[in-house]
């Protein structure tokens, strides 16, 4: 039950990751594409990655044991990832959506890496 949760929710970070990076992306040259919108599903899905987190130690912790360790790795980057991103906001205010956009797709980079090593 962990493990198929942990892999959907996985697919989900992925994917959703990809769309908002995208989405931030295309903002730029499209400023009608900017709005709250963008935002709140940005921050949805990278909140998503702390639950994958919370997820996945659950699941090493009931199965006595975990997985590789670059797997571990990876997750635990996308974690750190999204507080670089927050703290670089401030920095990048005019190009916000192009550091969010390049950071999403790093993210959904490191989640299809994460995969892989399942």
């Amino acid at each position: 039950m962990l493990t198929a949760l942990h892999l959907i929710a996985c697919w989900f970070l992925v994917i959703g990751n990809g769309i908002a990076g995208a989405w931030a992306l295309a903002s730029g040259p499209v400023p009608s594409l900017r709005g709250a919108q963008l935002w709140r599903f940005t921050a949805f899905v990278q909140a998503v990655i702390f639950v994958q987190v919370t997820l996945a130690a659950i699941h090493i912790n009931a199965n006595d044991g975990g997985p590789q360790t670059f797997h571990v790795f990876y997750g635990v980057l996308a974690a750190m990832t999204v507080g670089i991103l927050y703290s670089y906001r401030q920095q990048f205010r005019e190009r916000l959506h192009m550091l969010y956009g390049w950071g999403g797709l790093f993210i959904m980079g490191l989640g299809i890496r994460a995969l892989v090593l399942l």
